[in-house]
């Protein structure tokens, strides 16, 4: 033992803060049903990319027109806007296994009924919608469940796992959409969808076991409308919760160069690289840097720190975009746009911090709520850039929202101050 070990008041047994355990990877995935709700989860994510490029190729084929083919394409942001607050408490009132299994099947269902040749436009529409629909109590009661599967910073790293699968998927299954579905055509793409769904199911049962509804000590059953108020209560009339929750749909700033994509490529083009390439380059770029600030940000920082450069991490998100109003090369836009996605990795921060801070009975209404909320977000600040690049081109519009995003970031960030010192506490105590 060290000298500098003995001395009182510092660093003795007595009042030494116990070091926090940093959980890694391979602990998480020898978890059972966390592997179960894992595979699950990219094996219909995959499924969703291929139809979503199955959908436009079909639509358009039959129809030449570009307005119904967007139509079809925006009813995949609609529903669970609409619904989602409302069915997400489906989680919370009966069990999250059998919800994630009820929605899976129906799914299926609906998908292999798109899947018949001849479906008429109206019905196609109407199934598209019932699809996305369902996706917000599952979605919800998965969210919920996965705090009981994944205890303490487990889920942190957990939600790290799944954050860079889902990324991955997303990349993967719109650059090999296009060729799968050459080869076997949209409806068949359709079939494979279903298929997806009807795997979930089967690694849902196998793999995730049976527990009871959040709410079965209540006497009643409340309403669906009832929940939804209930809900709303709990998430914005707590201070904490509020602030969380901004940080979540924060990404309506730094998402919009996304949506933009395309003008933006037309600008960089020097004959160099064909416009799709540049877009498809463009598009990778912010998935890529969040795959890797999540791996690096769950693996190699305490939980208690991820908290505390949660409001740096933000502003780091939106900052990177300012820089594109000087017209940088491709190149530097790649890297902007990177270290953009590699900030986002807060997320993981914010969204640990939330789980602390909602009843387990709760947490599939909250979740619903913030959910419809971040789709929202993006929708609308995707529609807002498209406007305003009409307007003053690309450029401008980026750093524009890189402005704006950074200003919120900042008072969130000192929000979030004044507000942590409970939740980490709390995260201490956990790990």
């Amino acid at each position: 033992m060290t000298l500098a070990a003995t001395k009182p008041g510092r660093l003795s047994g007595r009042h030494r803060r116990p070091a926090e355990t940093r959980i890694t990877y391979g602990e998480v995935v020898a978890i059972r049903e966390f592997r179960a709700l894992w595979f699950g989860q990219g094996l219909s994510l995959l499924g969703d990319q291929l139809a979503q490029v199955a959908l436009a190729v079909l639509v358009y084929s039959r129809t030449q027109s570009a307005l119904a083919t967007a139509a079809v394409y925006a009813l995949t942001y609609l529903p669970p806007i609409i619904g989602g607050p409302l069915l997400a408490g489906l989680a919370d009132r009966y069990p999250r296994r059998r919800v994630m299994l009820l929605c899976d099947l129906l799914r299926a269902g609906m998908l292999a009924t798109m899947a018949v040749p001849g479906m008429p436009f109206a019905v196609l529409c109407v199934l598209v919608f019932c699809v996305v629909l369902l996706s917000a109590p599952f979605s919800a009661a998965r969210a919920a469940l996965l705090p009981e599967v994944l205890e303490g910073d487990r889920y942190v790293v957990g939600s790290a796992i799944q954050n860079v699968t889902n990324q991955a998927v997303q990349m993967l299954g719109f650059a090999a959409g296009g060729a799968l579905i050459a080869v076997l055509g949209p409806y068949r793409a359709l079939a494979l969808d279903s298929a997806t769904f009807l795997g979930s199911a089967l690694v849902i049962v196998a793999g995730v076991r049976r527990r009871p509804s959040s709410r079965r000590e209540e006497g009643g059953r409340l309403s669906m409308w009832t929940m939804t108020m209930s809900g709303a209560r709990l998430v914005f009339g707590d201070r904490r919760l509020r602030t969380l929750v901004l940080f979540a749909w924060l990404c309506g700033f730094y998402v919009l160069p996304e949506g933009i994509a395309v003008p933006y490529a037309a600008t960089l083009n020097d004959g160099t690289l064909p416009v799709p390439v540049i877009t498809g380059l463009l598009m990778a770029a912010m998935p890529t840097g969040t795959v890797v600030g999540a791996f690096l940000f769950g693996r190699f920082v305490t939980p208690t720190g991820r908290l505390r450069a949660m409001g740096w991490m933000a502003m780091l998100t939106c900052a990177p975009l300012v820089a594109c109003l000087m017209r940088p090369p491709l190149e530097w836009v790649l890297a902007l746009w990177a270290l953009s996605g590699i900030g986002g990795a807060y997320q993981l921060a914010a969204n640990a911090a939330f789980v602390q801070c909602i009843p387990a009975a709760e947490r599939g209404q909250a979740f619903g709520l913030v959910q419809s909320g971040l789709l929202a977000a993006q929708g609308v600040g995707i529609l807002i850039g498209g406007v305003l690049t009409q307007q003053f081109g690309p450029e401008p519009v980026v750093a524009l929202a890189g402005v704006g995003g950074f200003a919120v970031a900042a008072v969130l960030s000192m929000l979030w101050t004044e507000t942590r010192t409970e939740i980490i506490a709390k995260v201490r105590a956990a790990t």
